[in-house]
């Protein structure tokens, strides 16, 4: 398994400096091929969704695990192999580098800028959003998909390998196109977004933990983040979102939560935190925050790696 924490460890670097790949992204085509299952298995009931889960998710470990397989005596090609899946599944330093855009845009006062850029971190309807809840729809953005898009990865690559990484990125992709609540995918959605809370449960309290510790890092108090987390964590909604949102929330020394618009429906959150609404200087140092979780999270993955082949000798 020397093979897997290197190629890990490797991923997280190509990710950390290259960023996505800009073209021919393969979980853009993963994306593009579950839309057409989606077409052909699709009908208003959760059977259909759960068979459209099992097949979309069913077919990238599969094939993690007859690539590792293939490639249990071939070190050199297995670290490849799972550098290259690592790179593909995490979104890490996008996620930094459109968090330092949007405090960019807010610094300069240019909401309209600012409105046109959300898309690219979340779903909410903009258009009527002040430069507070700009931030704090950022901050909140950063806080889960730290755990989405670089921890989760990381955690299932370290426990299951090149399967974990793929499958874990494909359930999560469903999630994001047939998840949400909808009159079209209410019932068809749910196997996949119950599959995505699942795969999450311990990724995401991972999480909310690295955050609290990491907290010095950006001017912030460890202790006054754990007091937030344990206090405010099950508040949410999700039975994960929460765990990362409410750390963030103690780390920064801010208050998240509220009146969320999105395009056709509208929810209200509970509160996490005690502090101020955010600001731009907050979303520079939730991007900070996040790279340092990050970090964290690719020496336990690569951890975990080591350890799992470790205990495959002993048996």
């Amino acid at each position: 398994m020397i093979a897997d924490a290197a190629g890990i460890v490797a991923g997280y670097a190509l990710d950390a400096v290259l960023g996505d790949p800009r073209r021919f992204h393969p979980v853009a085509g993963f994306g593009r091929a579950a839309g057409v299952l989606e077409q052909r298995l699709y009908a208003p009931n959760r059977a259909a969704g759960t068979a459209f889960a099992a097949a979309a998710a069913g077919i990238p470990v599969v094939a993690g695990a007859l690539l590792a397989r293939a490639t249990r005596r071939r070190p050199a090609a297995r670290a490849a192999l799972v550098a290259a899946a690592t790179w593909t599944v995490l979104g890490g330093r996008t996620l930094r580098r459109e968090a330092d855009i949007m405090a960019g845009h807010l610094e300069r006062e240019d909401l309209a800028a600012a409105r046109g850029r959300l898309n690219h971190l979340c779903g909410r309807d903009p258009s009527t959003l002040d430069a507070p809840e700009l931030a704090r729809a950022t901050v909140e953005s950063v806080a889960e998909n730290t755990s989405d898009a670089v921890v989760a990865p990381l955690f299932w690559g370290g426990v299951a390998g090149l399967p974990g990484l793929l499958g874990y990125r494909a359930v999560n992709t469903l999630d994001a196109m047939v998840g949400h609540r909808s009159s079209r995918y209410a019932r068809f959605g749910t196997a996949s977004a119950r599959l995505d809370d699942a795969l999450n449960l311990l990724p995401a309290r991972m999480t909310g933990l690295l955050t609290v510790a990491a907290a010095p890092l950006v001017q912030g108090r460890s202790g006054e983040a754990l007091r937030v987390w344990r206090r405010d964590r099950l508040d949410h909604p999700s039975p994960n979102a929460g765990q990362c949102e409410s750390a963030m929330a103690g780390a920064l020394g801010v208050r998240l939560g509220g009146r969320n618009v999105y395009f056709g429906r509208t929810e209200t959150r509970p509160f996490l935190g005690d502090g101020p609404r955010p600001s731009a200087a907050h979303l520079r140092r939730a991007a900070r925050l996040s790279g340092a979780v990050g970090l964290a999270a690719v020496t336990v993955a690569a951890g975990a790696a080591l350890a799992r082949g470790l205990t495959g000798s002993r048996r």
